[in-house]
This record gives C-alpha cells, sequence and structure tokens, in this order.
C-alpha cells in the first residue's frame, strides 16, 4: 500500500487545482482518500478478506450557467490536469441552467465532530480478521440450535475528504467506522430460521461481539415454529431495525432533488400536517452516535441539525446549493456526492424524538397485534411518488400484551403517508444502525396483514 497522505495534502492538491481558474470560471474541486477492510469468516475459516485503498479527484467548472465535470482515480498532476481539461470541453455539451453554480460559503462554521479514530489505521488487518472470526465462534456457542452461520463479517472505513472553490470554500473531513454483522441459523425439527446481529463504531475497541452473536441467536430462535397468519387488519409494532428502513425511505423522499423532479410523495405538502403530532424526524448528521455523521457536505458546506417534520408537520426539504437556488431557499449543508459524481441531494443521519416507553411497555398495551422484526423487499416494494408499499415480513404475535408465537411469510401493505398518520407510539429505545437512519420501537395503529 501507498503511504496514506494527510488530509493537509488533499486540500493542497484542491487549492493547486482551484488556483487554475480563470476569470469567467467557478471551480469546486472535491478530493478523496478512501481504504476499506473486509473480512468474512465461515465454518472456522477465513472465507474472504479485501483490503483496498481508493483515491480520486473530482472537478466541476461553472461559467455562463453552465457545468462541466470530470474526475480521475489517482493524485497524479498530470492526470488532475487532464480531468479540469475534460470538465471544461464537457461544459461547452451541458444544456443551461440559471441554479447550477458552486457553493458560496453561507457563515455557518462546521461542528468540531470526534469521528477519526487513527487506531483503526494501524490496527494490524490479522486483528480485524480474527474478530471476525470470533464472532462467528461466539454465533455458533449462543444457543444448541444454532447449526450453522450463514456469514460473519468485520468490515471498516477510513474517509478523508478536502473540497475546495473558487468562492472561498476550503473544507477537510476525517472519519472511520467499523461495522461486525452475522447472520445465524437455527434448526429445531427439520425447520431453519436466520437471524441477524450486528455492532458499529468508530474503532475495533467500541464493537461488541458478544452482543452482536447473541441477537442474531435471540433472533433466530424465537423464530423457530413460525406459522403463516391469517390476514386481517392489526396493530403492527415495528422493530427499531424495521422502522430504521421505513424512516430513511421517509427521509429520502424529503430531498429539494426528489421534489424538484416530481419524484416525491411529498411534493407540494411543505406546512402541511403530514404525520401524528407524536413525531418529530430530524435528520442530523453532527450527531456522533451515527455511523454517517460528518461535519461537512458534498459541497464542502457545514452539516448541520434539519428537522423535517416537527410534530407531524413538514417543515422542511434538504437542499444543495443548487436546489435551494431553484427553491428560492439556502442549502441545508446536505449535498452528497463521491468525487466520481457532482453534488446530488440527501438525508445522512435520520432519527426521531424517543418517546418515554421501552419495546416491553409498548407491547404491553396491545391486545391483538403483530410485532415485525424484519422485512425483505421493503426498497423495490415502495413507490416514491405515491407512497404505496408492499413487504414481505416475519416477527412474532401479540395476544394480550404479551409476545406469543412467531408468524412469517406474511405481507403488509399501506402507504408511507398513511402509516405516518397512523402512528400511536414512539419507544424509548433509539438505537442507530449500520445505515443511515436510527431505529426505534413504533406502534402503529392498523395495518393490512396479508397471510393465509
Amino acid at each position: 500500500m501507498e503511504r496514506r497522505p494527510e488530509v493537509s495534502e488533499l486540500l493542497d492538491l484542491a487549492e493547486m487545482v482551484v488556483s487554475l481558474a480563470s476569470d469567467r470560471e467557478q471551480l469546486e474541486v472535491v478530493v478523496v482518500h478512501e481504504r476499506e477492510t473486509e473480512a468474512r469468516a465461515y465454518e472456522g475459516e477465513v472465507e474472504s478478506l479485501t483490503v483496498a485503498e481508493s483515491r480520486g479527484v473530482g472537478v466541476r467548472v461553472v461559467s455562463g450557467n453552465r457545468q462541466g465535470f470530470a474526475y480521475t482515480g489517482t493524485f497524479d498532476e498530470d492526470a488532475v490536469g487532464e480531468a479540469l481539461a475534460e470538465a471544461r470541453d464537457n461544459m461547452s455539451f451541458a444544456t443551461p441552467d440559471e441554479h447550477c453554480g458552486v457553493a458560496e460559503p453561507d457563515g455557518v462554521d462546521p461542528v468540531d465532530l470526534d469521528l477519526y479514530r487513527g487506531s483503526l489505521c494501524d490496527h494490524p488487518t490479522d486483528a480485524k480478521v480474527a474478530m471476525a472470526l470470533e464472532l462467528e465462534r461466539l454465533t455458533r456457542s449462543a444457543d444448541s440450535r444454532i447449526k450453522g452461520v450463514e456469514s460473519a463479517d468485520y468490515s471498516d472505513s477510513v474517509s478523508e475528504t478536502a473540497v475546495a472553490t473558487t468562492t472561498g470554500i476550503l473544507a477537510t473531513s476525517k472519519e472511520t467506522g467499523s461495522i461486525l454483522s452475522v447472520y445465524a441459523l437455527a434448526e429445531e425439527d427439520g425447520e431453519t430460521q436466520a437471524g441477524f446481529g450486528f455492532s458499529i463504531g468508530r474503532e475495533l475497541a467500541d464493537l461488541d461481539t458478544e452482543k452482536a452473536a447473541q441477537d442474531a441467536a435471540t433472533r433466530a430462535t424465537r423464530m423457530l415454529g413460525a406459522v403463516k397468519p391469517p390476514s386481517g387488519r392489526l396493530t403492527v409494532v415495528l422493530d427499531p431495525w424495521v422502522s430504521a428502513q421505513f424512516l430513511g425511505i421517509a427521509g429520502g423522499t424529503l430531498s429539494g432533488e426528489m421534489v424538484q423532479k416530481g419524484r416525491s410523495l411529498f411534493a407540494d405538502r411543505l406546512g402541511d400536517d403530514v404525520a401524528a403530532p407524536e413525531l418529530t424526524l430530524i435528520d442530523d448528521p453532527t450527531d456522533v452516535c451515527a455511523i454517517t455523521a460528518s461535519a461537512t457536505d458534498g459541497e464542502g458546506l457545514a452539516t448541520r441539525r434539519n428537522v423535517l417534520i416537527d410534530g407531524g408537520r413538514l417543515d422542511r426539504f434538504v437542499h444543495n446549493s443548487q436546489t435551494a437556488r431553484r427553491a428560492g431557499t439556502v442549502s441545508t449543508g446536505s449535498a452528497v456526492r463521491s468525487y466520481s459524481s457532482t453534488p446530488g441531494v440527501g438525508v445522512r443521519a435520520v432519527s426521531v424524538i424517543p418517546g418515554m416507553l421501552n419495546q416491553d411497555d409498548l407491547v404491553a398495551g396491545i391486545e391483538d397485534g403483530v410485532l415485525v422484526q424484519g422485512v425483505s423487499g421493503l426498497h423495490s416494494g415502495v413507490n416514491p411518488v405515491s407512497g404505496d408499499f408492499s413487504t414481505g415480513a416475519e416477527g412474532l404475535r401479540i395476544r394480550g400484551g404479551e409476545l406469543a408465537e412467531p408468524v412469517r411469510e406474511f405481507t403488509i401493505a399501506s402507504t408511507i403517508q398513511r402509516m405516518l398518520l397512523d402512528l400511536e407510539a414512539i419507544g424509548s429505545d433509539l438505537q442507530w444502525l449500520p445505515m443511515k437512519a436510527a431505529g426505534v420501537t413504533l406502534v402503529i395503529g392498523e395495518l393490512t396483514i396479508s397471510g393465509i
């Protein structure tokens, strides 16, 4: 591996390219260096190991209401110069857009976030592999009914980014993240069920191998003996793993880019009551508990806490500088991009304000319902324009305030809008997951269950 460059060196390179701008153009340069490690254990052996390093420079040129973009996957100055020339050439073919332009400094200072652990970079690969092997071993021994492990994975990433523009933006960011994940297979009387567990952190010391293993075993074994439930309308309790997926989808539809392209179910609803008054939905990339946290966005502006739905009322869409100009507003620090793409718009760290009761207490108040602990095909099953969704699910029936028999192979269907409005309670068990949203137990008044 080549020497890992310091983030200051990335910024120096970005500034060097920006200095080549002519008087008639704006320039934006993003420089990225990433290193990733992935290890998978299977039956006590290392099934796969990948250690990959990538670096690249993206150059965006704006002049005369046109923009051009090009990138290169190296820090070689000649290659970077060629990318600049290509971006200028591409600009000549672009369709004019009065709203295109490089971001302007907005006076919001980045929050000083503790997101980088040098120890992760220095930790030997053998130790990371050993953690994946230990995860598999602990999962197999967590319960006598665990007869196999489908996968036991360790992964981490080290990311360093610099952004410089002719408008005066100079920004750097450094983040590390590590994840353990495992899928356990439980068997009994010829039946097999799967369950997963995970742990996330900034470095190896943050990871809890035993908890990830036990969670996977518990989720797998409690589904043994599952039956297909009868169809009907039931109170539905979403486990945090499931609610995070729904909340991530809902947050994604609040992108200003999707709204302007007519691909959001919340277009033209700003200021409307779109959810139960108990719900306040927030995108906060400055929350260090989120594995996706970052102090700056893809255009080098400071990220910030954006309240999207406030007490049920749709309060804000997220924007980058271009969609903000088109909407007549200001950027929310929500530009997302890689060095090989122009800035898009997206949420990074979605969560809700938690309630006062834990999952057990919420279940105790339900006479007849179902706890959904897993869904399949959700993202492909949601229409972002209409909000309609239909997804396969599994979980546990709720009878008389207690968890009862496991159920599987049923479908839940509704709309995102209806589900948000029918929200009855929010749990106190907010937890950040290996995705762009935090999960929490949610109680939905009634959803249609399609079983037998």
